[in-house]
């Protein structure tokens, strides 16, 4: 069992380490303030490649391993969780299309979405189905050669930069059971009656946008099918949602990371009673426990992304997902403690990162949802504890 990073991702991460640091974190803090969108970021992600991480070779992309995968994410999100969310959706529905397209799809759009000249993002969620997928109402009627689809989306990351969206409907609202009847349309920017509808304002999660769309009387080739068959689309779904909780593994570590960062160098810094307060046992009790969650949520996310190579792992994914998202909140939340009153400012970064860590338990399914899906992987014995 080796635990390294081969030569390859350490430089890779080496290139990724040095990208945040002169060109996000110096900026992140007042632009996630302002609500301004980081287009020069996301410009120098498009220079860097890293539209094209999930895409093929031989459709130019980076084609990258789960591990190096992770090691985007977890980067990236040490500097702006919001910024890995822009690539994150794109980074799945690159990889559904990978995956599950037809040849025709797939020369159609990955070589633009591996450059990042078009993105993309998914459309999954709707205001009464979240983690429960089977309850979407959009609905798709086949008409001659086109869809007909009517419905709505809710908290769409990149809604409005999404060219096409893959998005989830029901293409037969009687089925039973209900994933039997749904399927992924791609939904191209510009397609009369598609609709973003409103940005939806959040506590955290910002530098990207969360939309809402409406679907009214979209009319859209059946050519647009993904994979060119009806009924598999929430299985093809849940395969790319695998990736995701890799990915908010990933994220939430690299909060932590920087909760860490923040609270070790304010310790140094602050002084109280004539001395640093880093040399205060107690601190120094939180910034032992602090480095050491850290360090077990990184080597579980790596543990989890090493899995997925071998294909479905969701008892891996989904231990993963629980853990360092929780590991996120928690460090972001001693790293206030140990900042005191400073840790409540706007002006300093632990503020963000506590309200970025919340959205972790949350997204790719919720943590209370996901422990059932661990312990049904258990009870089948997909996944080995011990």
């Amino acid at each position: 069992m080796d635990f390294k990073f081969n030569d390859d991702q350490r430089e890779f991460k080496a290139l990724l380490r040095q990208f945040v640091d002169n060109e996000i974190i110096p900026v992140a803090r007042d632009w996630e303030q302002s609500g301004r969108y980081p287009t020069e970021i996301v410009d120098g992600m498009k220079d860097m490649g890293l539209f094209g991480i999930t895409v093929p070779e031989e459709y130019g992309g980076l084609d990258l391993d789960p591990v190096s995968f992770g090691l985007v994410f977890e980067e990236i999100a040490r500097g702006w969780m919001g910024i890995a969310g822009i690539l994150g959706s794109h980074s799945l529905a690159c990889r559904l299309i990978a995956m599950h397209g037809t040849e025709e799809q797939k020369n159609k759009y990955l070589p633009d979405l591996a450059t990042g000249k078009r993105r993309t993002g998914i459309g999954l969620t709707e205001a009464d189905a979240g983690t429960d997928l089977q309850g979407i109402r959009t609905t798709a009627r086949l008409e001659g050669d086109h869809y007909v689809i009517n419905g709505s989306k809710m908290w769409i990351t990149n809604a409005r930069y999404a060219d096409p969206l893959p998005v989830l409907v029901k293409t037969d609202p009687s089925a039973s059971p209900a994933h039997k009847g749904m399927s992924v349309i791609l939904i191209e920017a510009g397609t009369p009656g598609f609709e973003v509808t409103k940005d939806i304002p959040k506590l955290g999660y910002k530098g990207t946008e969360s939309c809402e769309i409406l679907l009214d009387n979209v009319r859209v080739h059946k050519d647009q099918l993904l994979g060119g068959v009806e009924g598999i689309g929430m299985k093809q779904v849940l395969s790319a949602l695998e990736w995701g909780r890799v990915n908010i593994a990933a994220r939430s570590t690299g909060i932590a990371q920087r909760a860490y960062e923040e609270a070790l160098s304010y310790s140094q810094e602050r002084k109280a009673f004539g001395k640093a307060i880093a040399e205060f046992q107690l601190i120094q009790a939180k910034l032992g426990e602090l480095g050491t969650q850290v360090q077990a949520a990184r080597l579980m996310t790596y543990w989890a992304a090493d899995a997925v190579r071998d294909g479905r792992a969701d008892g891996a994914t989904g231990m993963a997902k629980i853990f360092c998202s929780e590991v996120a909140l928690q460090s972001a939340i001693d790293s206030l403690k140990i900042h005191g009153g400073y840790g409540y400012s706007t002006e300093f970064e632990v503020e963000r990162l506590y309200r970025d860590s919340i959205l972790m338990s949350i997204g790719e399914g919720t943590n209370d949802i996901l422990r059932t899906v661990v312990a049904k992987s258990l009870l089948k014995g997909e996944t080995k504890v011990g």
